[in-house]
């Protein structure tokens, strides 16, 4: 696969980044909500569709499951950061777990620049950050030199080391995302690759595969989906001030409002996507509740397309996405 440098910028630009804005889906009668049904919004998309999509039985009301290629391993882009955030705040677990991430200062400089910044705009700043700003970034806005700070903080492996004890056997997590980016450009430094290095090579061809047992960010719809049906419940901390603000970081990702999901339920959502020359993805994964009924999801797409943009399908993709969440609501509450 090959790119032209401002092809390279642009595609890993939006390599760990949110989704785009979405446009509306067909109508579902009610009497329709079923699996069937959500699955068929997804039919005649290229590529794999991975969907895994639970709500756990609750007062004597049944369990409802949606699945399709759910224990697929897949590329799900910036869906990984949800796993930083927990570990971060795992490792601060208290009743002041708030304030300590808000007290500790972490490092803004190019040991952390990495491409698709907005909020922290490398090289133009530098200094120091509080961790909770970085976490924020990083669900947020996606941002990637906020990813890297936490997960320099968190410690790559001890993220790794949680998401092991946990029995997710299907998730793979990046070193760093600039890491991640020099894999993809087949550095042999890619290990310690540098923002002077990113910079240089930008114009360089894209050589290894986002999808990869090196440097990648993936998983299967199955562990991201115990994954929340664990973290939402506070299942990984000890105390609930640090839930709390699990889900107060999580409540603000982007996919929330670009997915958009349905009105009238509390969501917490970290998605991710990938457009470059030859691969795409995009990933939606989280926890939704509705009423008194909690629902935990993770849809996602991956695909080959020559072009290093496919517009179209990620709009059909999406749309698709927000109306099957539409009918999880129904279903919920009829």
């Amino acid at each position: 696969m090959t790119q032209t440098r401002r092809g390279f910028v642009g595609g890993m630009a939006a390599a760990l980044g949110g989704v785009v804005a979405t446009a509306g889906a067909q109508g579902t009668a009610k009497s329709d909500v079923s699996s069937e049904a959500i699955l068929a919004l997804f039919k005649g998309l290229p590529g794999e569709v991975g969907i895994k999509i639970h709500a756990p039985a609750a007062d004597g009301r049944p369990e409802f499951v949606v699945e399709q290629n759910a224990a697929k391993r897949m590329f799900v882009g910036s869906a990984f950061k949800t796993f930083v955030l927990c570990e971060t705040l795992r490792q601060v677990d208290g009743p002041d777990a708030s304030a300590k991430i808000a007290a500790r200062q972490l490092d803004l400089d190019a040991s952390v620049w990495s491409l698709d910044s907005a909020t922290f705009n490398p090289p133009n700043l530098i200094g120091k950050v509080s961790q909770r700003t970085a976490l924020e970034a990083m669900i947020l806005h996606s941002d990637n030199t906020g990813t890297d700070m936490c997960l320099k903080a968190a410690g790559p492996d001890k993220v790794r080391s949680f998401i092991s004890s946990i029995g997710l056997k299907n998730t793979l997590i990046p070193d760093s995302t600039r890491v991640f980016f020099g894999y993809l450009l087949g550095a042999k430094n890619y290990e310690t690759f540098t923002w002077d290095d990113i910079m240089a090579a930008a114009n360089a061809p894209m050589v290894n595969s986002p999808m990869n047992t090196v440097q990648t960010l993936a998983a299967s719809a199955d562990d991201l989906v115990s994954y929340y049906s664990r973290a939402l419940a506070g299942k990984f901390f000890e105390h609930k001030e640090t839930l709390l603000q699990f889900r107060q970081i999580l409540s603000m990702g982007d996919a929330i409002w670009k997915l958009p999901m349905p009105l009238g339920g509390s969501c917490f959502v970290k998605g991710g996507s990938i457009d470059v020359s030859g691969f795409h993805a995009v990933c939606l994964p989280g926890g939704m509740l509705v009423g008194d009924r909690w629902v935990y999801f993770c849809i996602t797409i991956n695909w080959d397309a020559k072009a290093e943009q496919d517009p179209a399908t990620v709009k059909a993709f999406v749309a698709a996405g927000a109306k099957a969440m539409e009918l999880v609501k129904e279903r919920l509450t009829a």
